[in-house]
């Protein structure tokens, strides 16, 4: 059985309905959702879990604070990563707890 993981990326006006893609190799299937908020991640991350997820990498937009939300979004059901920048050049050279907290 493939294993099934999600990248969620944090971005202005992104719509997690819209802006998701699927890419399925033999191994792995990821999904890549968008996000305009740390609520709306935590609502897709579970959603998520739900069909079958069980890893997430969250982009370098999330700081410590959104990182956490996630984790307790998710309560053990999914491993959670990051891709870390203590500033994000996407994001006004600002952390993601700048910004979306």
């Amino acid at each position: 059985m493939a294993l099934k993981a999600a990248f969620i990326f944090i971005a202005p006006n992104a719509d997690p309905a819209i802006h998701r893609s699927v890419v399925e190799t033999e191994a792995v299937t990821l999904i890549a959702v968008g996000v305009s908020s740390y609520e709306t991640a935590a609502v897709a991350a579970r959603s998520l879990v739900d069909e079958g997820v069980v890893a997430f990498e969250l982009c370098g937009g999330f700081g410590h604070q959104g990182t956490a939300m996630i984790s307790e979004a998710v309560k053990g059901k999914a491993a959670v990563g990051v891709v870390r920048f203590d500033i994000h050049p996407g994001l006004e050279n600002k952390s993601g707890d700048e910004i979306f907290l």
